[in-house]
């Protein structure tokens, strides 16, 4: 073969869990070899020693086979999925790495195995630039690519899909890996009543872009436990299922309005499920965006993901020294430099967004923004719409809740001197809400427009969003979606402020009272996370002028503090 003409060819190893994969791929996307084996333990539960075993032993049988399809010779680099995962797992697979550059005289590189997903969907799929949902049994994150990074804009705040599944099969007896199981058993649930299964109430938890599964595992778990009810171990597994991704398509929801983007992607082992697939493309379809998901073969942990993303970054200058291929259990997407990604081109792909219907001037995740006329006054009209992706009484109830909800806490937080559009009715048969027309542009653009933050009116903007938020939590008030797009800013003359720049709070439909402090540490991250996804070059000075508003706060240090330990678990990993 002329090696001058020769494309480059890069051998990828993936063992971040139970996983082991060796993929083979060309410099121009040719998937040359691709195969992985799954550890089943012989008891239920991923035991850590034992899946970094199973990664030795099956590393040697695979490189085989792999060798036998493609001459070792023609390999050019090799790529090891350097981290997030199982400590004993990564380091098989780095040492398993090491050795094979070593044979070979080869460069190696150690890639991020969440990007790699990523990365091996928009390889395999017509998506160019999408908000992408993550899913797996280590992880549950949104991601999408702001300003050389992937940045994580939505993330579980405690346990991922995959390992709630798993950890709730576990405690039912079911095999391992517990989704497919559970899937299996979900579509045999039946209401009597109508056609689909029968659905029981569990925890729905949503915090802006984030959701915690945590509660809804251990509930689910004590009602298959319960043989009082006249319910039966499907209609758990269906109700589980139906609300777990209800949450995952929500929060995708979310991240998509606040984002714009015009297309999602599903990745990760979980992508696998119908019903989680069937879910997302309703959602896309009512957001009119495009949905899109790789074959079976690439959702997966799998060896071609990491081969990819190491010609992406090879070719793009970066190189990994024998001594920097330690692992990195912790290594998050948004700690990796995209340096492949040319930002010209992707400013133009960026052009493409999701489009409003032109009867609307809003379309959230929630609701649809209309402007109407109101006994002579023009006013908006906020209507929570039917939900196709969720089960009827589940929407609803959501629907009705967050309605009323809205309403009381506009009117509460109006009360503390914070700026609240004022209500004028509310229709719960329709779950919708008339209120003040408020003539500004939301926080997002506001900034986008009136950078630097030494500009004194943006500057003494960010400061007031900062007092009203601690104005909140000094009321045990937790607003729960703060993001820019929940911030309006309006130049009209008025009696909230002595400046006639007007500050608006908005949109209280997950807000609740409570006096736990690691919700105001959480309320504020997602505010971070909101920042540094449409805001990231300027995000420190943005974040420091709203902490410095924030000082008013009864309990700022506590408050700070709480963030730092929140974010330090782990939990954002």
């Amino acid at each position: 073969m002329n090696r001058k003409s020769k494309k480059l060819i890069c051998l990828g190893l993936e063992g971040t869990a139970e996983k082991t994969g060796v993929g083979i791929v060309t410099e121009d996307g040719e998937v040359l070899y691709n195969n992985t084996i799954i550890y089943k333990p012989p008891l239920q539960g991923i035991n850590p020693r034992e899946a970094a075993d199973h990664h030795a032993e099956t590393f040697i049988k695979l490189l085989k086979d792999a060798f036998n399809n493609v001459n070792p010779k023609d390999i050019d680099l090799v790529a090891f999925s350097q981290g997030p995962g199982l400590g004993p797992s990564l380091r098989v697979t780095a040492t398993a790495g090491r050795a094979l550059a070593l044979s070979l005289n080869k460069p190696i590189i150690g890639v991020n195995h969440c990007v790699g997903h990523v990365e091996i969907g928009k390889l395999t799929t017509p998506a160019k630039d999408p908000l992408t949902l993550y899913v797996s049994g280590g992880n549950t994150q949104i991601l999408a690519y702001v300003g050389n990074k992937y940045r994580v804009i939505g993330e579980t705040h405690d346990i991922a899909i995959g390992n709630c599944l798993d950890q709730f099969a576990r405690s039912c007896g079911l095999p391992h890996p517990g989704g497919v199981y559970i899937e299996q058993m979900a579509k045999k649930s039946k209401d009597n009543l109508e056609n689909r299964g029968n659905y029981l109430k569990l925890p729905y938890t949503i915090k802006g872009m984030d959701l915690s599964l945590s509660g809804l595992l251990t509930a689910a778990i004590k009602k298959s436990k319960d043989t009082s009810g006249n319910h039966t171990l499907e209609d758990v597994c269906y109700s589980l299922q139906e609300t777990a991704f209800a949450m995952l398509t929500e929060i995708t929801e979310r991240a998509l309005a606040h984002t714009n983007k015009s297309e999602v992607m599903l990745v990760g082992g979980v992508a696998a499920n119908d019903r989680l697939k069937e879910m997302l493309q309703k959602m896309c379809n009512e957001q009119n965006v495009d949905f899109y998901v790789p074959e079976k073969q690439y959702c997966g942990d799998n060896g071609a993901m990491i081969g990819w993303l190491g010609i992406l970054q090879y070719k793009n200058g970066k190189r990994t020294d024998l001594a920097d291929t330690k692992i990195m259990p912790n290594y998050r997407a948004d700690m990796v430099g995209v340096n492949w990604i040319n930002n010209e081109d992707n400013i133009k792909i960026n052009e493409a967004q999701r489009l409003i219907p032109e009867n609307l001037i809003g379309k959230g995740a929630e609701a649809d923004i209309e402007i109407i006329d109101y006994l002579g006054n023009k006013s908006i009209k906020k209507t929570r719409i039917v939900k196709g992706y969720r089960v009827n009484e589940l929407d609803i109830l959501i629907r009705q809740r967050r309605t009323v909800k809205e309403a009381r806490f506009l009117n509460n937080v109006k009360n503390l001197g914070i700026c609240t559009p004022t209500v004028y009715d509310v229709n719960k048969d329709e779950n919708s809400i008339i209120m003040e027309f408020i003539d500004g542009v939301s926080l997002k653009d506001y900034i986008l427009s009136n950078y630097p933050p030494n500009n004194p009116n943006l500057k003494n903007l960010l400061i007031r969003v900062g007092e009203s938020i601690a104005k909140m939590h000094n009321e045990n008030i937790i607003h729960n979606d703060l993001t820019t797009s929940n911030f309006m800013v309006s130049q009209d003359n008025g009696l909230c402020n002595e400046s006639n720049i007007k500050l608006y709070v908005l949109d209280f439909g997950l807000a609740k009272y409570t006096d736990v402090f690691e919700d105001r540490a959480i309320d504020l991250i997602v505010l971070k996370k909101a920042l540094i996804s449409t805001h990231y070059k300027q995000f420190d000075e943005i974040w420091n002028n709203i902490l410095e508003g924030y000082k008013i706060s009864k309990d700022y240090d506590k408050t700070l503090k709480m963030i730092d330990k929140v974010e330090k678990k782990g939990r954002y990993l």
